[in-house]
């Protein structure tokens, strides 16, 4: 089966399906919802510590699979002898400004400086919780490859990735990783853009990581859509997925699914364990910053769905389910 390559209206990238993106139609509603709101959307009590015991990285994982997540979107993945860091995001604001914007509830638990070597950088599209600047201007230089979606290019050259170690990539294709690992583009139901002009103009994306060993599923945003169910034919069963289950709203809910229709995407990709991404990190919707992960739970015990929650900063080995239950000692 392969998969549909994206389309474009004019300059534009569309969805697979029509999407309401929430734009300049929604502001006033969505304003309101915010004035309203009344949830913890800030923790009140200051998050972590968190640090990672870099010393782990040593030895690798007996399993051949083991996940630090950093926070958001960004975690480090080992996976059969390979190392591959998806969306990273060090700054202390998911923003275009150091001053305005969604400020980090809990600083990154591991130093850029601190991370092992790596053997690829994985960026799903280039919204400011996605794609940082500083974060991409430290790898500036490096030999690192970068593999990122249709249009991504541009901002890492800016940054000083050198352009040889860049490879943008359409819906269905496919990258190797030192032979062994084999990446996939794969569509997500979400949009793009870094201002507002230039909306949809670069594309977005989810992705197949596939070893000799194990297969995962890297979701990075999206809502609910039948590519769920195409993709976990395809390319399924999965080991693992990492599906978004934050920065959801009720005016937003074609581009972020939230927990439950989150963990039903896990079910329609076939997934084994379901790891929960893109939430306590950052305020970017009218939810207390637990509320995800909270309902996830009881989605998932509802479902029979087998959860794996790491948390941030701590290297934890793919041995079956798991829960940290880290933010309860939070609330």
């Amino acid at each position: 089966m392969s998969l549909q390559a994206s389309r474009k209206k004019g300059k534009k990238y569309i969805n697979v399906i029509p999407t309401d993106e929430a734009g300049f139609g929604k502001m006033i509603p969505i304003l309101r919802e915010y004035m309203g709101n009344k949830a913890e959307n800030t923790p009140q009590k200051q998050l972590g510590p968190f640090k990672t015991d870099t010393s782990v990285y040593n030895t690798p994982p007996e399993s051949g699979l083991r996940f630090t997540w950093v926070g958001h979107s960004s975690i480090l993945i080992e996976i059969d002898g390979k190392r591959i860091l998806t969306d990273p995001v060090w700054g202390e604001r998911a923003s275009f400004s150091k001053y305005l914007g969604p400020k980090r509830f809990f600083e990154p638990p591991i130093a850029l400086s601190d991370l092992p070597p790596l053997d690829a950088v994985l960026l799903s599209h280039d919204h400011y919780d996605h794609l940082d600047k500083g974060t991409i201007k430290f790898f500036a230089g490096t030999s690192i490859p970068f593999y990122c979606s249709i249009g991504v290019g541009q901002y890492l050259e800016n940054w000083g990735i050198i352009g040889n170690f860049i490879t943008e990539m359409d819906w269905g294709d496919s990258v190797l990783i030192g032979n062994e690992i084999v990446i996939t583009s794969t569509p997500s139901r979400h949009f793009s853009g870094r201002g507002v002009v230039n909306r949809n103009e670069t594309l977005w994306a989810s992705f197949v990581i596939k070893g000799p060993k194990h297969n995962i599923y890297f979701g990075a945003d999206s809502g609910w859509s039948l590519s769920f169910a195409e993709i976990g034919e395809a390319f399924g069963p999965f080991d693992l997925t990492m599906l978004e289950v934050g920065a959801y709203g009720k005016y937003w809910a074609d581009i972020h699914m939230g927990p439950d229709h989150a963990s039903n995407a896990h079910i329609a990709l076939k997934g084994k364990l379901m790891m929960p991404i893109h939430y306590g990190t950052f305020n970017l919707a009218p939810h207390a910053w637990y509320e995800p992960v909270e309902r996830l739970e009881k989605y998932a015990k509802d479902k029979k769905v087998s959860l794996f929650v790491p948390e941030p900063g701590r290297p934890i080995e793919v041995k079956g389910a798991y829960n940290s239950a880290w933010w309860k000692k939070f609330m």
